[in-house]
């Protein structure tokens, strides 16, 4: 997303990526819960999308996060700066993806997190499994029924695809947020990358 604005680049990939399934703004809105007029809005390059708007579509079309928001590298060093890369915020999370990462039967992806004290944010589940890696303050993690507190240096994985919490106990809180996508997460989506 760097040297473009996350919105810019979800709008043209998500017009590829419905481009590609054959299916329609209306059943891409039925699909995930998001309104046709917003969709339009999103896919123009308009408008601000929420954490939670591009994992609805994520799920909706079946697709790593990844796979809307990525640039395709320009070269074979790649320099993301976090300051330049829009940030997809929620109720108390920030979240800007530095980076995309393929390997044979995986797809990663790898975000700097920031996590904002006075909110609680909730997931209602996504594909893959997170990696937290915290490097500073500490922050309340739920996912699998069970709170864990983490501090810097601290790390937690879970699989993702049942409700989870964020909530920064003294202060925000930055890490560093690896998404691991399966190929038996997401059916088709890793060979559809491969012929991109």
């Amino acid at each position: 997303m760097a040297g473009q604005g996350a919105g810019r680049v979800l709008g043209v990939n998500l017009r590829v990526r419905r481009d590609e399934q054959g299916i329609s703004l209306s059943e891409l809105a039925r699909r995930s819960g998001i309104a046709k007029g917003t969709l339009s809005q999103l896919e123009s390059g308009a408008g601000n999308p929420t954490i939670e708007t591009v994992f609805s579509l994520s799920n909706a079309l079946g697709v790593p996060v990844s796979a809307l928001l990525s640039e395709p590298p320009a070269s074979d060093l790649v320099l993301v700066r976090s300051a330049d890369v829009e940030a997809l915020s929620g109720a108390a999370v920030d979240l800007r993806m530095l980076r995309r990462l393929e390997s044979p039967g995986s797809l990663f992806e790898v975000y700097d997190q920031r996590i904002r004290p006075g909110e609680v944010q909730h997931s209602s589940g996504h594909p893959g499994t997170e990696h937290h890696v915290i490097l500073t303050g500490r922050v309340r993690i739920t996912a699998r029924d069970r709170s864990q507190e983490l501090g810097a240096g601290d790390y937690l994985a879970f699989r993702a695809n049942g409700p989870h919490e964020y909530e920064a106990l003294d202060g925000e809180v930055r890490s560093v947020l690896l998404l691991e996508y399966p190929p038996d997460t997401m059916p088709g989506a890793l060979e559809t990358l491969h012929t991109e």
